[in-house]
C-alpha cells in the first residue's frame, strides 16, 4: 500500500484528501506546512507527495523545490484554487509531476496520483542505462559514432585507415545520417587533430560568393570588398576543409574547384600570387553524384578528384540493430544539456524505436529523444513521452507524432490541438484524455488561440 504525503494548511481540504486516497485503496498521511511536510519526506519516504501551493510560511513550489533537492525522482502533485497559468508554468519548470486545481474532482485526483504512483514504481524496477551524474568531454560527446552493426564497423575501420592519411574523401549518405560526423572523426581522430577544421555549405551561397568563401578575395576586386580576405582553403591551412552538398556547386566553380585538386594551388579572387593549398578535402553529398555526372551536372574528372576514399552511410532503416545504443547515447548526450536526469527506458520504448522508418535518419531520432526527454515525469523515459512522425511512416503502437518544434510551449499546443481534433472538440472527453481539468483546459485554448 503506497504512502502518499498530504500538505496543505487547511484541515478539511487534508481531509477531503484523505478519504479520496484511502477508498482508492493508498495509505495517506497528513502535514500542515511546508516545513513539517520536508521533514516527513525525509523521516517517512512517501511514494508520492500532493501539496497546496498557497499556504504560511514555505508555499507549494518553495516546498516542491525543496524536496527535488532531496529526492529528484519523488513525485509531487501541486495544488492550487487559483488557476494561474504562470504559476503551472512554474510548478512544471520546477519538477512537479502535475499540477491539480482546486475544488478537487475525485477521479481526476485518483488519476494523476495513479500516474504518479506509476511512474515511480516504473523507475524502481529498472536499472540506469546510464550512470548519473557521468559527464564526459564535450568534444568527444559531439563527436563519438555509435554503432555495432557490421556496416557501422566497417565505417570505423574506414575512418581508422583514412584519418592517418590526407587523402580526399567522399562521404555520401541520406540527410540525417551524420556525414559531418564523420568528418569530425577523421579530423579529430588522426593526424589533422591540431590542425584546423573549416566548414564549407557549398548550398548555402551564391557562386560568386561561395569562390569568394573558398578562395579568398583582394581588396577591390568586385564591389563590396573593402579590404583582402582569406578564404576556407587559406584558413584550413594543414587542416581539413569539409565541401558540405558538394552536388550544389556550378559546373563554373567545379571547374576551379578541379584545378586546385590537381595543381594543389589556387589565388585569391582579383589576385595574381599564388598560394599553395595543403589541407585534406573531405566533400560530403545526399545526392548521387554518377547519377548528377549522366545528367551533366556533375564534372567527371572532379568525381574521381574527390572520391580517393569513399565512405558510404547506410540510412538508420537499414541499421535498426543501431537504436538501442543510440538511443542510450541521446539520452546521456541531451539529459545533461538539458539538466534532466532521465536515466531510464521504459518498456516497449526501443521496440516501439525500432519499428519506425525514419525518414530523417539520426537527426530525426536525436529531435525524438530530444523532445522525449523534455516531456518526461520521472527519470524513465516511457512511450507516452515519444512522439514520432507518421506522416511518412506507418502508425507505431503508442506513437502519436513528430515535428521540429523548438519550445515546450510549440509542443503542449500542437499536442492538446491533436487530442481536441481527435475528440472532435468534446472538452470533457479531451479533459480525461489529457488528465488535466475542464477549466485548466479552457485556459490552455485561451492561452494558444486554439479553434476548431
Amino acid at each position: 500500500m503506497e504512502k502518499i504525503l498530504i500538505i496543505d494548511d487547511d484541515k478539511v481540504t487534508r481531509r477531503l484528501i484523505k478519504e479520496i486516497l484511502v477508498r482508492a485503496g493508498y495509505a495517506p498521511f497528513e502535514a500542515g506546512s511546508g516545513e513539517e511536510g520536508l521533514a516527513l519526506v525525509k523521516s517517512d519516504t512517501p511514494e508520492v507527495v500532493i501539496t497546496d501551493y498557497q499556504m504560511p510560511g514555505m508555499n507549494g513550489l518553495q516546498t516542491l523545490a525543496e524536496i527535488r533537492k532531496y529526492d529528484p525522482n519523488l513525485p509531487v502533485i501541486v495544488l492550487t484554487g487559483f488557476g494561474d497559468i504562470e504559476l503551472t508554468i512554474k510548478a512544471i519548470q520546477l519538477g512537479a509531476f502535475d499540477f491539480i486545481e482546486k475544488p478537487i474532482n475525485a477521479p481526476h485526483l485518483k488519476t494523476v496520483v495513479q500516474h504518479a504512483v506509476n511512474s515511480l514504481l516504473s523507475s524502481k524496477s529498472r536499472s540506469a542505462v546510464i550512470a548519473e551524474g557521468v559527464t564526459s568531454d564535450a568534444k568527444i560527446q559531439e563527436n563519438i559514432l555509435i554503432g555495432k552493426s557490421p556496416m557501422m564497423k566497417n565505417i570505423f575501420k574506414s575512418i581508422g585507415h583514412v584519418s592517418l592519411n590526407k587523402v580526399n574523401v567522399l562521404i555520401e549518405g541520406e540527410t540525417g545520417t551524420g556525414k559531418e560526423l564523420i568528418v569530425r572523426l577523421i579530423h579529430y581522430s588522426g593526424i589533422t587533430r591540431e590542425k584546423p577544421l573549416v566548414v564549407v555549405n557549398c548550398s548555402a551561397l551564391t557562386e560568386t560568393l561561395l569562390e569568394s568563401e573558398l578562395f579568398g578575395h583582394e581588396k577591390g576586386s568586385f564591389t563590396g570588398s573593402v579590404r583582402n580576405k582569406k578564404g576556407k582553403f587559406e584558413l584550413a591551412g594543414d587542416g581539413t576543409i569539409f565541401l558540405d552538398e558538394i552536388s550544389e556547386i556550378s559546373l563554373n566553380t567545379q571547374v576551379k574547384l578541379l584545378r586546385v585538386l590537381q595543381e594543389l594551388e589556387f589565388e585569391r579572387v582579383g589576385g595574381e600570387t599564388t598560394i599553395p593549398m595543403k589541407a585534406r578535402i573531405i566533400a560530403a553529398t545526399n545526392t548521387k553524384l554518377e547519377k548528377l555526372i549522366e545528367e551533366g551536372k556533375f564534372r567527371e574528372d572532379l568525381y574521381y578528384r574527390l572520391k580517393v576514399f569513399t565512405i558510404n552511410l547506410p540510412p538508420l532503416r537499414d541499421r535498426k540493430e543501431d537504436i538501442k545504443d543510440l538511443t542510450v547515447h541521446f539520452l546521456h548526450k541531451l539529459s545533461h544539456r538539458f539538466n534532466k536526469k532521465v536515466t531510464k527506458i521504459g518498456d516497449g520504448v526501443i521496440d516501439m524505436l525500432q519499428e519506425h522508418t525514419w525518414p530523417g535518419n539520426v537527426r530525426e531520432l536525436e529531435n525524438t529523444i530530444m523532445q522525449a526527454i523534455v516531456m518526461a515525469k520521472s527519470d524513465v523515459l516511457e512511450k507516452d513521452n515519444i512522439m514520432l512522425n507518421t506522416r511518412t511512416s506507418e502508425p507505431q503502437q503508442g506513437a502519436t507524432y513528430m515535428m521540429e518544434f523548438r519550445t515546450l510551449a510549440d509542443i503542449e499546443k500542437a499536442h492538446i490541438k491533436h487530442i481536441l481534433d481527435d475528440c472532435k472538440w468534446n472538452k470533457i472527453e479531451a479533459s480525461r484524455v489529457l488528465d488535466i481539468t475542464r477549466p485548466t483546459l479552457n485556459a490552455k485554448i485561451e492561452k494558444y488561440n486554439l479553434a476548431p
